[in-house]
């Protein structure tokens, strides 16, 4: 007996220290990563900047080597920064050693309006007079928008691009919910606020299905008109293309004018050392956005300049807490604001918003900060994809507001859902729940039991003074009448384009041209930028994404289908009034 627990405390021990050591090399390696991630990359003349744009993109990328990564499957999923992105290209435009500019897109991970973005800055590249040339196998609808903007579109041979017009498809839960014996309780403000339709109708309401189509119609409009001016074909001839969906083969796509040529692999990389000057037996100098990103930016003056640009990013649904990179905390962000509201040597401020909204009470405190950051120096508010409802709110106080066309926008209203479970449990479980309580309304909000008229009633004047406040918290900011902002509201969605004709924003422009108007307000000359909130350390979030990141693998949280089963996951979830975007959108 004493000899197995003798082997067996040795056995022990041995894995402790063999676990202890594995970590140990572990770390190291990540050290090294780390060290290497900062190192600079040297570009030799005659070289290529290789964008491949399938990586999701975020407005930030993380500085932690490890962000995202597959620990289940042992894969890295690494995402671009899209600020990193536009530095990337406005540095190629001056580099004399880059000759031009290499696109591989064919499904990109990122919103319109991004990708607009994207492309605004390789429109404003191509002045410089290098070149820039778009390949891929396939071109979905969004990546033919962006790669139209080379001088040279190529396709494979056999590939396909889609070109078919916009559609919006609403998985509606009504039928779902009725099965199981689950009642959606329901209190809105605004006819258009729709967050909540998927949980009460089989189909869009008319108001709904009114807003949806005007917004596509404006993007529409938009991805046309892009297209029409880089490739020259006119709007009324890309819309009967996509109408008889003229475009089925590669060879429609060269007969219609989408395409420059067909070629195979081989074939661009020949034209691609032609075009730079290389001869065929030489290799392809080229840089990738990672790479490109540590070539040391041309500094103008001497020294580190005092002044500051402060921009704070705040992506993702607002909740309570700290939040991360991709959902926004309102304690985190709105540290972040006030850090740079008291930095004296931060002139003015860019506050990135592209978030779908999320809690009215953490829109609130976000708001706060805004408005007296605001109050003390210039801040200009850079809407992303989406800037709607709470996202609104948390930019309505702000100096000036920059939107691209298709950014989603609007949607000023309020609404909060609970659902009664009581037939679920009863007629479907056989469970019964009673209980006992010293007060009338200490059970408000129970799953156990429906609404009495007299609590529904309590929650609507909820939801009507949130809506109350964040229709004035609007109006003040745009110095608007608080019954036109209400007209305006009603929860009803619009694009980047229509916002701006009806004054809920300023200027047509992505997060580059915020900067421009934050540095002209601010009267900065030399200037460094402080990038806010400050990221976590990289072994730290590596420590996190490790749980997190097997937690939602082994949640199932893969396929198509798994954004559906989100859209539930939160309803759940909601605690509060919300103020929150009535559905996603990706145009693919």
């Amino acid at each position: 007996m004493k000899s197995f627990l003798k082997f067996l405390l040795a056995s022990v021990l041995g894995v402790l220290i063999g676990f202890v050591f594995i970590f140990f090399i572990f770390m190291g390696i990540i050290g090294v990563m780390i060290s290497s991630a900062d190192k600079a990359v040297e570009v030799r003349s005659n070289t290529v900047l290789h964008m491949k744009l399938d990586q999701p993109i975020v407005d930030r990328a993380s500085k932690n080597p490890f962000d995202g990564f597959d620990y289940i499957n042992m894969q890295p999923v690494s995402r671009l920064g899209l600020y990193d992105i536009l530095e990337n290209i406005e540095k190629a435009k001056k580099d004399e050693n880059i000759d031009g500019i290499f696109i591989e897109i064919s499904i990109p991970q990122a919103g319109i309006s991004t990708l607009g973005e994207i492309r605004d800055a390789l429109e404003d590249f191509r002045e410089s007079g290098k070149f820039i040339l778009a390949y891929a196998d396939n071109y979905s609808q969004s990546a033919y928008y962006l790669a139209s903007v080379a001088d040279h579109v190529y396709l494979t041979p056999t590939g396909l691009i889609q070109w078919t017009g916009l559609r919006s498809e609403i998985m509606f839960f009504k039928g779902t919910l009725e099965k199981l014996g689950l009642e959606p309780q329901i209190i809105r403000h605004g006819e258009f606020k729709s967050a909540v339709e998927p949980f009460m109708y089989e189909s869009m309401s008319e108001e709904n299905r009114e807003q949806v189509m005007t917004y596509l119609s404006s993007i529409w409009d938009v991805i046309t008109g892009g297209v029409s001016r880089t490739r020259d074909i006119s709007v009324d001839r890309l819309d009967e293309i996509a109408e008889g969906l003229l475009v089925r083969s590669a060879e429609s796509a060269l007969e219609h004018g989408l395409v420059d040529g067909l070629m195979y692999r081989d074939q661009i990389l020949s034209k691609l050392k032609e075009m730079t000057g290389l001869e065929e037996d030489e290799d392809i100098r080229s840089v990738n956005i990672a790479q490109y990103t540590r070539v040391p930016k041309q500094r103008e003056g001497r020294g580190l300049p005092r002044e500051k640009l402060a921009i704070v990013f705040a992506e993702g649904a607002i909740g309570p807490g700290e939040g991360s990179d991709l959902t926004i905390g309102s304690v985190r962000i709105s540290r972040a604001l006030r850090q740079a509201r008291r930095d004296t040597t931060v002139k003015a401020i860019v506050f990135r918003v592209n978030s779908p909204g999320g809690s009215a009470l953490d829109s609130e405190v976000i708001w706060r900060e805004v408005e007296l950051a605001a109050n003390e120096k210039p801040v200009i508010v850079s809407m992303g994809d989406l800037a709607a409802s709470g996202g609104y709110y948390i930019a309505a106080p702000a100096t000036r507001i920059v939107a691209n066309p298709h950014t989603i926008t609007g949607s000023i209203g309020v609404f909060g859902l609970l659902l009664d479970a009581s037939e679920f449990l009863n007629d479907k479980l056989g469970i019964t729940v009673d209980v006992a309580k010293t007060n009338r309304f200490a059970d408000l909000g129970s799953m156990y039991r429906p609404l009495t008229p007299a609590e529904r009633e309590i929650l609507q004047e909820g939801v009507e003074d949130v809506y109350r406040t964040f229709t004035q918290r609007v109006a003040d900011g745009r110095d608007m009448d608080a019954d036109r902002v209400d007209e305006l509201g009603q929860g009803r969605v619009w694009s980047g384009y229509d916002a701006k004709e009806l004054g809920l924003v300023d200027e047509y422009g992505g997060l580059a041209r915020a900067i421009e108007i934050a540095v002209e307000e601010g009267d900065l000359e030399h200037y460094r930028v402080l990038s806010l909130p400050v990221q976590r350390d990289p072994l730290e979030e590596l420590l996190r994404s490790l749980s997190g990141g097997v937690r939602m693998r082994l949640a199932g949280n893969h396929g198509s289908l798994y954004r559906h089963y989100e859209t539930l996951q939160r309803a759940f979830e909601y605690q509060g009034v919300q103020a929150r975007m009535p559905f996603e959108i990706m145009v693919y």
